[in-house]
């Protein structure tokens, strides 16, 4: 349109009263365009890392340095964003998987794997696809810790099987950057058919122990009761001694009477006392009437009794004991 005709139109729209038409120059386009570029510029430059995330920066296609959570810039089109690791701990399930233990018994074990990584560079760079390496260590270090224990021992050291099993990952997984924090066996089970053997096994177990225990049981009440019966026995002899000693000693005893009594009487009628031997024999007359009638086989019994002479006899005694006091009062 020649500049006259422009010029006429723009006269035309202010008389109307309308605004007039916004002119695109090249300049202005270029400011655009510049600014759009800038723009862009600037939002590739910085970048946004989420807590707990850390980010690798490559500087084409070389690891530089390891950006922290936070708003960082990098270098636009230079430096890119390469890999983005969590360093919060995380959690591995270690797959179900049959295990032969030393014994040969068959058993069903799987677990999980709790990690953080430390060095994030190492974690990026050092291994390849991190989580299936962690879980295939695991794996195969799960076969070799059970293999090289019996069955009783790996169904009741769990805790022992943890240990172990987190000090070798632990140390294989250190060149990657990661700490393992710990290892838990979640299942550990056995195939039915060996769990149908275990039980008949225990119970075969439990029966012998009841047996064991029965017959101790009858063997220490044997032997209780022999030990009672020896002692029983023990103070009953020990009474039939000293019963023994006893007797013996009233035997004697009485011996001593006897020999006093007849040394008194063989003295009396030395000295011609006769009312001692009176009273001697009236003693021994007594005790042998007193024996006859005390017999259980003698009931009824007929002999000839002089009761002169029993009478005499008791005479002496008193005149004996007249005499006897008479002495002493001379005293």
């Amino acid at each position: 349109m020649p500049v006259a005709d422009r010029k006429g139109s723009m006269r035309r729209r202010l008389a109307k009263g309308e605004a007039p038409p916004m002119i695109v120059t090249p300049f202005m386009i270029a400011t655009l365009i510049v600014a759009v570029i800038a723009v862009a510029i600037i939002y590739a430059g910085i970048k946004t890392v989420p807590q707990g995330e850390q980010w690798t920066v490559e500087r084409f296609g070389r690891y530089t340095r390891t950006l922290e959570s936070g708003l960082r810039v990098i270098v636009p089109f230079v430096d890119q964003v390469g890999k983005r690791l969590s360093i919060m701990e995380q959690v591995l399930d270690v797959p179900e998987q049959t295990v032969i233990t030393k014994d040969n018994a068959a058993v069903i074990a799987d677990g999980v794997v709790f990690f953080r990584v430390d060095n994030t560079a190492r974690a990026a760079y050092q291994v390849q696809n991190l989580h299936d390496a962690i879980v295939n260590l695991t794996t195969t270090n799960l076969r070799s810790v059970i293999g090289s224990m019996d069955l009783d021992d790996t169904l009741s050291k769990r805790a022992e099987i943890n240990e172990i099993l987190m000090g070798i990952i632990d140390e294989a997984t250190n060149p990657w950057g990661v700490k393992i924090m710990r290892i838990e066996i979640r299942d550990l089970r056995m195939s039915d058919e060996l769990q149908d053997a275990m039980n008949l096994q225990m119970t075969a177990e439990r029966r012998r122990r009841a047996s064991v225990t029965e017959a101790n049981g009858l063997r220490e009440a044997e032997i209780l009761k022999a030990q009672g019966q020896k002692e029983a026995e023990i103070l009953r002899a020990q009474g039939l001694r000293e019963a023994a000693f006893l007797e013996a000693e009233a035997r004697e005893r009485a011996a001593e009477a006897d020999a006093k009594a007849t040394t008194m009487v063989s003295r009396a009628i030395a000295e011609g006392d006769i009312q001692a031997v009176q009273f001697f024999l009236g003693q021994k007359y007594v005790e042998a009437l007193q024996t006859i009638g005390s017999s259980p086989n003698s009931k009824l019994v007929l002999m000839p009794l002089e009761a002169a002479g029993v009478t005499g006899a008791i005479a002496g005694v008193g005149e004996l004991v007249k005499s006897m006091g008479t002495g002493q009062a001379a005293r």
